[in-house]
């Protein structure tokens, strides 16, 4: 099961890993834009509805924060295990057909 990409072949763990780490770093961009900076962010436009004005920090903004994490966690793991397997940074002597 490998892709040929410009005369290189690829591997499904490859495959999988530069997706894991694509959507984990496009979905890092997006998360920490929507971070409120001191009330005036974009989670804020969309649900204003949903803060508590007690306890100073929404749900919203937790729900944020875990899914940052947890994005960032992949994002970490994915690009060391690509180091891993990869070590020289050439995809193309993985061939391992």
């Amino acid at each position: 099961m490998c892709a040929v990409w410009k005369g290189t072949t690829m591997s499904a763990l490859l495959i999988l890993l530069l997706i894991l780490l694509f959507v984990s770093g496009t979905g890092l961009i997006i998360f920490i834009l929507l971070h409120s900076g001191k009330g005036t962010g974009v989670s804020d436009m969309i649900a204003s509805s949903v803060y508590s004005s007690q306890t100073g920090t929404s749900i919203v903004e937790k729900n944020l924060d875990r899914i940052t994490i947890i994005l960032a966690i992949v994002f970490l793991l994915t690009t060391i295990a690509l180091m891993i397997v990869f070590p020289q940074g050439d995809i193309s002597s993985s061939s391992s057909s």
